[in-house]
């Protein structure tokens, strides 16, 4: 394993223009991530009687209808949270231009880092942490190949600030989120493929 020199041709980069369309995909897979299953009651819903706790007049009570209140301890929630989808649709070519985007500024800034292959003599994580140490990634990081590779994916699953991922299922949050991509050469040309497409 060793770091090769890559090229990307300057056609494809993606630098002047996109910025809304990364905005716009963050904010969608972000969304997407929402659980969604906050649930509160309403009045109707709360357990209980319609019987009114006391009389209309003469107790000096404010007037209450019934004990389901929302005023009330106890009583169910005006206006709560109920599961929903928090999904967004975006554009195929709002998200194809937001991963060109978000490729281009984080090649031309340096943050991508190819090796010719990941090989390992065991599924050790820490064969990864010193090979990532040698490289000199010291902080978040996505190892990128074109095809999943089992002992790759397990020598990296421990390492807390490392991700893994697909050249076909790298999406712009995860390039986003990680300081560095380091790809092999076949999951390097796997995301040109991608840029030219």
């Amino acid at each position: 394993m060793k770091q090769i020199e890559v090229s990307v041709d300057k056609s494809l980069l993606v630098l002047d223009r996109g910025a809304q369309a990364v905005k716009d995909a963050v904010t969608a897979i972000r969304n997407a991530m929402r659980a969604g299953t906050a649930s509160t009651k309403s009045k109707g819903e709360v357990a209980g009687s319609n019987k009114k706790p006391w009389k209309q007049k003469g107790t000096g009570n404010a007037r209450a209808g019934f004990r389901q209140s929302p005023v009330w301890r106890g009583g169910g929630v005006a206006h709560g949270p109920k599961p929903r989808s928090f999904a967004q649709k975006v554009n195929k070519k709002v998200m194809k231009l937001a991963f060109a985007r978000a490729f281009s500024d984080k090649f031309e800034s340096g943050g991508v880092t190819v090796v010719d292959k990941f090989e390992f003599e065991a599924p050790k994580t820490k064969l990864m942490a010193k090979f990532l140490k040698e490289l000199g990634v010291d902080r978040t990081a996505c190892i990128v190949q074109k095809d999943v590779d089992d002992t790759v994916v397990l020598v990296t699953r421990n390492l807390p600030e490392i991700d893994y991922s697909t050249a076909s299922s790298l999406d712009v949050y995860t390039l986003l989120a990680n300081r560095r991509l380091v790809c092999d050469k076949a999951g390097f040309d796997a995301l040109v493929e991608r840029l030219a497409k």
